[in-house]
């Protein structure tokens, strides 16, 4: 542990800059005094020069202070925008450092105690940023999989997770998402967020409607904002490993079964055009339930005809299930 971080932690007194008492003083002072030796900085700041020559090495070890290139025993700041700059940039990462452990140690509390305190398995979070801060947290540490429904109205930019969603998608975690048909009619929010995640490798479905807005985390955690009519409260439930959740898992997997690929909903590639005759036909007896077998013997075809115009009109619908193919053709007033 560096020298600044102990006299952090041994609760030494921060000054402005956050830097522990008395580097903060000498940095100030070489800013002011520049080309100025160890014992001048330590006498303008009422230090001895032990003191001095110390708050000065801690000073070159986080890149705020530098000898003189041609007399050595002098000193020069580093330009303030660019060393509080980096100062401050350590910070925040030791903060996100610190609230990924926090939330760690969290989900650890909570799966020890839920066993004997089912009051535990929900939780309440209140204000927006620390809703955020959940979300980054769920997307950061997420081992194989987030899930989610997505629907407006939106309390923050949901634009905003996507350099974060990138990256983890990069690495190999796999999101699937269910989006409501206004969040993909929200203004900009098709060609500038949905497309661009597809793009990287979401995987992306539609409904008509969802019946609420929801992240989920592997099989360990679910959030959902706190909705009051089309209004969505600077609140959020977050569901830990109980029953509740694996209920929340399997409206997941069934809203995502009867969802529509995102390319066939939005009237992309073959999506777009009108069926032709055959496929009309088939769509009819599809929907009354006839098996491959008896559209064949209905229609005259082999079966080889059969499945390969069955699986030509479930792409042009986007489906990979009968059902989901009966879904996006009424969607279409195809049926």
């Amino acid at each position: 542990m560096s020298d600044a971080a102990l006299g952090r932690s041994a609760g030494h007194a921060l000054g402005p800059l956050g830097l522990a008492e008395p580097d903060g003083r000498v940095y100030a002072a070489l800013v002011a005094n520049p080309q100025s030796t160890a014992e001048e900085l330590a006498g303008s700041c009422g230090l001895t020069l032990q003191q001095g020559v110390r708050a000065l090495d801690r000073l070159a070890q986080q890149g705020m202070a530098t000898r003189a290139p041609v007399d050595r025993e002098r000193y020069l700041a580093v330009a303030p925008d660019v060393a509080i700059g980096t100062l401050i940039g350590h910070r925040e990462s030791e903060l996100r450092s610190a609230r990924a452990e926090m939330h760690r140690l969290m989900d650890a509390f909570r799966e020890a105690s839920r066993y004997t305190d089912p009051a535990h398995s929900v939780e309440v979070l209140t204000g927006g940023e620390a809703i955020a801060q959940r979300l980054e947290h769920i997307t950061g540490t997420s081992q194989y999989q987030v899930r989610g429904f997505d629907r407006p109205p939106y309390i923050q930019d949901p634009v905003a997770a996507m350099p974060l969603q990138r990256r983890r998608m990069r690495e190999g975690l796999r999101f699937r998402t269910v989006y409501d048909r206004e969040a993909v009619a929200w203004p900009g929010r098709l060609e500038k967020n949905i497309l661009v995640g597809v793009a990287d490798g979401e995987e992306a479905r539609v409904r008509p409607t969802l019946p609420m807005k929801m992240i989920i985390s592997d099989d360990r955690m679910a959030i959902i904002p706190i909705s009051v009519g089309d209004s969505v409260l600077d609140a959020a439930y977050v569901i830990h490993p109980s029953a509740l959740l694996q209920a929340l898992d399997t409206l997941f997997e069934a809203e995502w079964e009867r969802a529509v690929q995102l390319q066939a909903a939005i009237g992309t590639g073959e999506a777009s055009a009108e069926p032709d005759a055959d496929h009309r036909k088939l769509l009819g007896l599809l929907a009354a339930g006839l098996t491959d077998e008896s559209i064949a013997r209905s229609l005259g075809w082999s079966a080889r005809t059969t499945q390969r115009r069955l699986q030509a009109l479930m792409r042009s619908l986007g489906a990979t299930t009968r059902f989901q193919a009966g879904m996006a053709a009424r969607e279409r007033g195809w049926l």
